[in-house]
């Protein structure tokens, strides 16, 4: 578990629980989900010092619930909000109890864009002068943002001082930020992705066998549209919520109280970026496979156009071979010398008639591309 102290500018990590909150300032804890289930005693009980009430008992479930969906909720002294990120690596995970190897997610098929679409959930509990923080295991959002933190906190504060969360609130405002960047991230690479699928499908003379890809592509895109969903509602609740908060006393205050508005759309703008595109991609998706399918069904519509040209063709002709191989004893040009030959000149001359015909009809030319 890593603590930190925030006072203003001035930044510190201890080792241990403190005794009490600062005066000024306030406090972060970050612990992982095993953590936070081991040392779940102790929290409350420092919970119980510093603010006078503890934690209720379905929302410590849902700090150690890691298949969550995002979500928001509140209580009258604090307010609690779950946010699914993306995971770092393939495989992070929590065990299920204290102790236990991690979990590790099965290997998901398809490229290696699609592995990435895998996440978690963060649960942030927000008090006046501390937020708690629940991660999986090996968070690298947490770890990311404090060195950030520490950064700041070692710098000159004049230059960065105005760069530093002045509330938990603005805290955890700025940790969702950074995993919704991550989901900024990856849109990119699915649209490179994408991209390269729907120039395979959309080549002609070639032939798409990367189906269960594109398949898994298109569950993927589903997920991640869930997922986000679901993140902007408890980023829209956490607005609503923030509206009903006391009036300022201060215009310190009521900057701050602006500031952390501002900062909450923001982030449901980021969402709502990331929504608007997903949805695209699994638009451009469907309208790539649509497309493929009615190529194919162009490239076939011409083979057997020109298929059933040609044996329009030789049908004719071998009308006129039946007629005369008919076991009759007269039949007119069979006893000549130049049967044979007014039979073949006769054929040829309809062959090339109806192809001609069929050519002028365009019935032998190729669809253009």
């Amino acid at each position: 578990m890593r603590i930190f102290s925030i006072q203003g500018s001035n930044i510190s990590e201890t080792d241990t629980l403190p005794e009490h909150l600062p005066d000024q300032g306030y406090l972060w804890l970050a612990c992982t989900r095993q953590e936070f289930e081991h040392l779940q005693g102790r929290l409350q009980a420092a919970l119980l010092t510093w603010t006078g009430l503890q934690l209720v008992d379905l929302h410590v479930s849902d700090l150690l619930n890691n298949q969550l969906p995002s979500h928001y909720d509140y209580t009258s002294q604090y307010d609690l909000l779950v946010f699914r990120r993306l995971a770092t690596r393939q495989g992070e995970g929590d065990g299920a109890h204290p102790g236990e190897p991690l979990v590790r997610s099965p290997a998901r098929g398809g490229p290696p864009v699609l592995r990435r679409i895998d996440t978690s959930p963060v649960g942030f509990a927000l008090f006046d002068q501390l937020l708690l923080t629940v991660h999986p295991s090996d968070c690298g959002v947490r770890e990311a943002y404090a060195a950030r933190l520490l950064n700041q906190g070692h710098a000159d504060p004049r230059p960065t001082g105005s760069r530093v969360p002045a509330n938990p609130a603005d805290l955890m405002l700025r940790l969702v930020n950074l995993m919704v960047d991550g989901y900024l991230e990856l849109r990119r690479e699915l649209t490179r992705q994408l991209d390269h699928w729907q120039s395979s499908l959309l080549k002609p003379g070639t032939r798409f066998n990367n189906w269960s890809a594109l398949l898994e592509a298109r569950l993927s895109l589903h997920q991640l549209d869930e997922i986000c969903e679901d993140q902007r509602a408890a980023i829209q609740d956490w607005i609503d919520a923030l509206e009903t908060w006391p009036d300022a006393h201060t215009p310190a205050e009521q900057r701050e109280r602006d500031l952390l508005k501002v900062r909450s759309r923001d982030v449901l703008e980021h969402i709502e970026r990331v929504v608007h595109h997903v949805r695209r991609l699994e638009q451009s998706a469907e309208t790539a496979v649509q497309m493929h399918f009615s190529a194919q069904s162009n490239r076939t519509n011409d083979i057997m156009r020109t298929l059933t040209a040609l044996t329009a063709v030789f049908l004719p002709l071998n009308l006129i071979a039946g007629i005369f191989g008919m076991n009759f004893e007269f039949i007119p040009l069979v006893h000549r010398e130049t049967g044979f030959w007014w039979a073949m000149g006769s054929m040829g001359l309809i062959a090339l008639g109806l192809i001609v015909v069929f050519w002028r009809k365009q019935y032998l030319a190729r669809t253009r591309r």
